[in-house]
């Protein structure tokens, strides 16, 4: 009886997070990126070979999900061209319809027509925003961490120390240093970078909220490395910016373009994409759709 129960709570218990707890130990297998990328490459041809095997009610919702996926594609294109164009300001049913004796005057406006809802709450398959350096020099590990050897003759070098400046939030706390695989030292550690407003040509000391984006590596966005290229977010809200819904833009997403591993600050330049917040703990998505290359791509 005894064996019995011990067998059911055993099968009972969770399996908990296994493979995520394996990456964060020994990280992901060599080919692991390489197989990733060409699994989605096979998609669309796998998808085309599907549809032409499918048959009866199997080809009706497949062919009704593909549809409601392609006219999500198309209005989110749309809103990007739409974003870019310039309208005259007396064009027929343009905005602010200007009386026939104006019409000759040329002024222009920008056409905002992508609402920050959109923005924040779509998954956007299609469409890249602008960034100030669209093409950085990739990080290599080497570069980035320096080996730490332990164990009483240095024999274990399982350890490694961030060379490059990195953020760390508040709520950060270390793990005991037996078990601590990346040292982040406090003298590489930023709060607040140098921020340029674009349109206003004016720099702000802001303080960063977080790293959104590493264009070298993924690891590297997940310690908070911030190298030049690296995509960030910042707190704005002392700016006083508000979005033409009426609420208040709490962050920013900004492009470091210095080095800041060798001049010891950080410099960076707001891009024009932003997220409306309604309090200090709203947690906006991930930024999928800012795309940064490296020379390894």
């Amino acid at each position: 009886m005894k064996a019995k129960e011990s067998s059911d709570i055993k099968t009972s218990r969770p399996q908990n997070e296994h493979i995520e707890l394996h990456r964060k130990r020994h990280g992901f297998r060599y080919d692991f990126f390489e197989r990733r990328r060409k699994k989605e490459a096979r998609e669309p041809h796998e998808r085309s070979a599907k549809a032409k095997k499918l048959r009866g009610i199997k080809a009706k919702l497949a062919n009704r999900q593909r549809f409601k996926e392609k006219v999500q594609m198309k209005k989110t294109l749309r809103m990007h061209e739409l974003k870019k164009t310039n309208q005259k300001l007396g064009e027929a049913g343009g905005p602010g319809e200007k009386p026939a004796y104006l019409l000759d005057r040329d002024e222009q406006i920008s056409a905002k027509v992508l609402s920050n809802t959109v923005k924040q709450k779509r998954a956007e398959k299609a469409g890249k925003w602008e960034v100030p350096i669209p093409k950085v020099r990739s990080i290599s590990e080497a570069e980035a961490f320096k080996v730490v050897r332990t164990g009483k003759s240095k024999r274990k070098a399982w350890k490694r120390m961030v060379t490059k400046m990195c953020f760390v939030g508040d709520t950060f706390t270390r793990k005991p240093p037996k078990f601590e695989r990346f040292i982040r030292p406090m003298g590489l550690r930023v709060r607040k970078a140098n921020v340029t407003h674009p349109e206003l040509k004016t720099t702000f000391q802001l303080p960063i909220i977080g790293v959104k984006k590493n264009p070298s590596s993924p690891m590297y966005t997940s310690l908070g490395v911030i190298t030049k290229g690296t995509i960030i977010e910042v707190n704005v809200s002392d700016l006083g910016l508000v979005t033409p819904g009426g609420k208040v833009v709490w962050g920013k997403y900004a492009q470091v373009t210095n080095n800041p591993e060798n001049e010891g600050c950080v410099n960076a330049v707001l891009i024009s994409l932003e997220f409306e917040v309604d309090t200090y703990f709203h947690e906006p998505e991930a930024i999928g759709n800012l795309k940064v290359i490296t020379d390894g791509e």
